[in-house]
Parts: C-alpha cells; structure tokens; sequence
C-alpha cells in the first residue's frame, strides 16, 4: 500500500503537461538541458526543475513618461510594445526577469528616441517613429529570445500654452490659405477680363452684343430708373456735329 501511495506521488511530481502555447525549460542539477512541450512529458522528481514560459503575443503598457523634446518642449508620451518569447531557453537564461526587463528598457528607449525629435516631427511622422522604437526595441531584446514586433505611440499630452499656440498657429494658416485662394481668385477674374477687352477690341461686333445684352439685363429688373449706355464712338459723332 506504501509503495502505490509513492509511485502515484512520483507520477504527480514527474508528469507535465503543457498548452500549445507554453514550453517549459528545463534544468537538471542545475543545468539547462533544453525545452520541453508542448503535450505530456516526464521529469526526474527533485533532480529535475522546468521554468513555464508563454510563447503567446504580451501586450505590454508602457506608463507615460516624462520626455523633452528637442525643441525643448515637455511632453508626457506613453506607448503600447507588442513582442512574445521565440526562444524560451535564452528568455530564461540570458535575462532574470524578460517581462520587467522588457518594459524598463522600452521606458528608456521610449525618452530616448522622442527626446531626439522636434514636437513637428513627432506629430506628424509618428509611423517613421514607431518604427525606429520598433528597431531599437527588437535588437536589444535579440539576446534574450525575446521578438519585438511592434510599438505604438498611443497618447501625446502637450501643455496647455503649447496647445493654445497650436490653435492659434493652425488659426492663421487657415486664414492665410483663404486669402490666397482669395487673391488666386482675383488674378484669374483680371487674365480673363484682360482676355475678353483684347477680342473686343479686334471684334468690334462682340462689344455691340455685350452692349445689347447689358440693355436686356437691365430692363429685365423692377426699377423706375434706367441708365443707358452710349458707345464712345455716338458721343464723338455728337461732339464733331457741335464743332462744325
């Protein structure tokens, strides 16, 4: 009876199973002799010890931080790090800790880089950003098995004089476009004007229509009041008949 209730002990202490998703690195008098899984397997009972890592995708938070950009702007950034364990054997060996230690050097890397940029920069290109954090972040974490496969730049707190000089810099780039269409406008009715008084001058007959037309427009509208234009050329036909 003894020796069943330690062989059912020995089975309990001895057979793992692992998830699809995990594998278990495993020591043997302290050395590492690789890892196992995922399914059932046996360990030697006090001989043998398996640390269980996950091989899933973490997503990792990365608390805001306190940046100073390189025009000297104060920014509170923080970011989002997605990476996952491709080598479970130096992600135990190589590093103590590869979460804690993932996340420190993310914060760091994250000051770093952004204090390298201008605020411009920063809002406008923020993908080339990502993916220099990315870069960074992926070669660092090489050594510890560790597979960096993206950041992202979630949030961008500027202070408040900053976001008002914003509004009132985007306030005065609109106004400025719109005098420029503004003015573009105007240039474009003057080319035409210029256009149409040159063919009325080489087509003496087009200014007769436009004359018969400006006397339908104007009698077309409910006033007691009409003014009649006369064609240079009747009042110095006028004028001669007075000299003579």
């Amino acid at each position: 009876m003894f020796l069943i209730f330690l062989v059912v002990i020995f089975l309990i202490m001895s057979v793992k199973v692992l998830n699809e998703y995990e594998r278990g690195v495993v020591f043997r008098l302290g050395r590492i002799i690789g890892a196992k899984g995922p399914g059932l397997f046996i360990l030697i009972p006090i001989i043998d010890r398996m640390v269980r890592i996950d091989m899933r995708t973490i997503t990792l938070d990365v608390p805001p931080q306190d940046v100073i950009s390189r025009d000297n702007v104060t920014l509170k950034v923080n970011a989002v790090v997605y990476f996952r364990v491709v080598e479970p054997n130096r992600a135990v060996v190589e590093v103590e800790n590869y979460l804690l230690a993932t996340s420190k050097l993310a914060q760091t890397t994250l000051r770093s880089v952004l204090g390298q940029v201008e605020l411009d920069e920063l809002l406008s290109s923020r993908e080339a950003i990502n993916h220099r954090l990315q870069a960074i972040l992926d070669a660092q974490t090489e050594p510890w098995g560790v597979k960096v496969s993206n950041v992202e730049v979630k949030q961008i707190d500027l202070p408040a004089e900053m976001q008002r000089a914003m509004a009132r810099q985007a306030e005065a780039e609109r106004e400025r476009r719109s005098k420029v269409i503004a003015a573009e406008g105007e240039l474009q009715a003057s080319q035409k004007l210029t256009e149409a008084a040159k063919t009325m001058e080489t087509q003496p007959m087009s200014l007769q229509l436009r004359y018969l037309q400006t006397l339908r427009e104007m009698s077309s509208e409910h006033t007691s009041t009409m003014i009649i234009p006369l064609p240079m050329e009747l009042l110095r036909f006028y004028g001669g008949n007075n000299k003579s």
